[in-house]
């Protein structure tokens, strides 16, 4: 919480509540070990300290369709603007990191689906994020992107694409809004805003 009062005062727009973090703060890898219930209870500390919208890492939604609507309710309840959901498999790995796999293509979809069909709030924006990249290759992860927007996500998150070329690739394919991740150790060059 005391982030994001910095996060504030210091003019930005947003609140991102990184799942690597929050499984930091718990003394865990990134690794999917973190539960609805924590990330929605941090969450809801953090929208409470800030008038900015607060944006969470929701990871793979905490299980099959029935939870990622449980975990919806949940962040929505704790009074988050939006949530990401992933189409890694569970247990998840960093999505920087090496080694990751993706589900299928419908497995996906239903967690997106779930999502949408679980907010009360038209408002709460569900953005689904991508992990395909660095196991099926560009192509296919814009393929995903698409069909996400299809089932209703208001936005999309491609992890770790890998320069420029990609994101005006992504954004040429995509008419929805990106949301980008930069790391310090990401697999991708760090860009400008400008």
């Amino acid at each position: 919480p005391l982030s994001a009062m910095l996060i504030e005062r210091r003019g930005f727009e947003s609140v991102y509540v990184s799942g690597a973090m929050l499984a930091a703060e718990l003394g865990l890898p990134d690794v999917g070990l973190t539960t609805a219930s924590e990330v929605a209870q941090r969450s809801g500390q953090i929208a409470r300290v800030t008038a900015l919208p607060v944006v969470v890492d929701a990871d793979t939604g905490f299980g099959g369709p029935v939870n990622v609507a449980r975990s919806v309710a949940l962040l929505e309840d704790a009074g988050v603007a939006a949530l990401h959901l992933e189409d890694q498999v569970s247990p998840k790995r960093c999505g920087h990191l090496g080694g990751k796999a993706v589900v299928e293509r419908a497995e996906a979809l239903q967690r997106i689906r779930a999502a949408v069909g679980a907010r009360r709030d038209p408002n709460l924006l569900v953005i689904a994020r991508s992990d395909a990249r660095a196991v099926e290759g560009l192509d296919a992860t814009l393929d995903r992107l698409r069909a996400y927007v299809d089932a209703g996500a208001d936005a999309v998150f491609p992890e770790a694409l890998l320069g420029a070329g990609e994101f005006a690739a992504a954004r040429a394919a995509i008419d929805v809004p990106i949301l980008v991740n930069m790391t310090e150790f990401g697999r991708g060059e760090s860009l400008r805003v400008d």
